[in-house]
């Protein structure tokens, strides 16, 4: 990809050297600085005056949607819309307008089907064109110039000016064809993975990224993790039961478990994984806590409480299932032949081992399904939450013998890390970097 550094300031120039490209925009810097012969992008938010040019200037000019000057310079056109991204047919015909040598669109990406809708223009915009996503959820579209057909993409020097946004040096590393790896969600605001992935694509020399993949739906999810050439993605929150609709094979073990929380994309080929189950048993066995024949209290009706079920299952365990969700609840207890209680009637002087799957703790504060309350030393403790919580800030007070959700996390990490790379051993590089 050729990357454009883009200048907050003329104090940029020299971090802007290593770039392909310079863009100045005058509402930034006002006039244009020398950029050194680098090829260079002179970018209009006002009306577009040809004389603020130095003397014998031959770069480009971004006159955004304002008519072409006449000069004999590079033209770019360019539309922004801050707010949202429009159906693809109605990007190409807007773009397509242009009279402009370069056509650029910059769109808010707030949803999965955002992202396919620029894919599909790319594929309609006559000629030379820039197509970027704006927004955190937008960050592929930035370094995968070559899927898009983009002209050129934008990097940042010295700090980004928003969500989504990849410095010049990060730009350069990744270049064409790196690995691009996601979570998917909603919400993502607490996710340590991009943090613990990142980490292990950085020790392991991978080039690319692991991007959050918030969105409210998944409509066109598939088309966009096949589309843009995304390797894996893991899924979390609320999204793990009704990904299973949107991929070509689900895995055995995800299959039982009736959840996945990770994609392998080979090749277009999208295969539904569960590596919580893994992620459970590293964090039990870490704590020295054996499930085997034991009573459980399970908080919870979501894929992790399914993978949960399943691992408990697997242990001839005798579970009671308590969560908000009545119906879910009741259903989840039923299908792995277990017993469901109402939220607050479990008591957990009749349980072995207490396990938190719900989102208390980290997107919300409760209350617990079980009330904690009655906790004492001789009931074990595992919260999926990593992290300090009231659950497990309560076990240690009482002595009891707590499993950490960070642990949990690592585990199906490294695991899906694995699928997606074939690298094995990352648990030590993402537990630490979650500490």
């Amino acid at each position: 990809m050729r990357v454009c550094a883009s200048l907050s300031s003329a104090s940029d120039i020299d971090a802007a050297m290593d770039a392909d490209m310079i863009e100045v925009r005058l509402d930034l810097l006002g006039s244009v600085p020398d950029t050194r012969g680098k090829e260079t992008l002179v970018t209009y938010r006002d009306p577009v005056d040809l004389m603020v040019l130095p003397d014998g200037y031959s770069g480009m000019i971004d006159v955004g949607e304002q008519p072409r000057p006449g000069t004999d310079l590079t033209v770019v056109g360019s539309y922004h819309d801050y707010g949202s991204t429009p159906g693809s047919d109605w990007i190409a015909s807007r773009l397509n307008s242009m009279d402009a040598d370069i056509r650029k669109g910059a769109f808010r990406v707030n949803r999965m089907a955002d992202l396919a809708s620029i894919l599909d223009a790319s594929k309609a915009v006559e000629g030379r064109h820039v197509l970027l996503g704006m927004g955190a959820l937008g960050a592929v579209t930035r370094i995968r110039a070559d899927v898009l057909g983009n002209e050129f993409s934008f990097g940042y020097v010295g700090e980004p000016t928003a969500p989504g946004q990849f410095s010049v040096r990060e730009m350069l590393e990744m270049g064409d064809g790196c690995m691009v790896l996601g979570i998917l969600g909603n919400p993502l605001g607490k996710s340590k993975s991009p943090a613990m992935q990142n980490a292990a694509m950085r020790a392991n020399g991978i080039r690319g990224a692991y991007l959050p993949l918030e969105t409210p739906d998944l409509e066109r999810a598939e088309d966009v993790i096949r589309g843009y050439g995304i390797r894996g993605v893991n899924v979390t929150i609320p999204y793990k039961q009704e990904i299973m609709e949107h991929l070509d094979r689900i895995d055995p073990v995800a299959e039982r478990i009736g959840a996945v929380n990770t994609i392998v994309n080979d090749e277009g080929v999208l295969t539904g994984y569960n590596t919580d189950i893994i992620g459970i048993d590293v964090a039990l066995v870490r704590a020295g806590i054996d499930v085997t024949d034991r009573r459980v209290a399970v908080m919870g009706s979501g894929g992790a409480a399914r993978a949960c079920m399943q691992y408990l299952d697997d242990h001839n365990c005798r579970v009671t299932v308590a969560a908000r969700n009545e119906e879910k609840g009741s259903a989840l207890a039923r299908e792995f032949g277990q017993t469901y209680r109402r939220p607050r009637s479990v008591s957990l002087r009749m349980h072995d081992l207490l396990i938190n799957c719900t989102p208390v703790g980290m997107y919300s504060d409760g209350p617990y399904p079980v009330g904690i309350e009655g906790l004492d030393h001789g009931v074990s403790v595992f919260d999926m939450v990593y992290g300090s919580t009231p659950l497990t800030r309560k076990a240690e007070e009482m002595g009891c013998k707590v499993a950490y959700g960070a642990d949990m996390l690592a585990g199906q990490g490294a695991a899906s890390f694995e699928m997606w790379t074939g690298v094995k051993g990352s648990f030590d590089i993402m537990r630490k970097e979650l500490e």
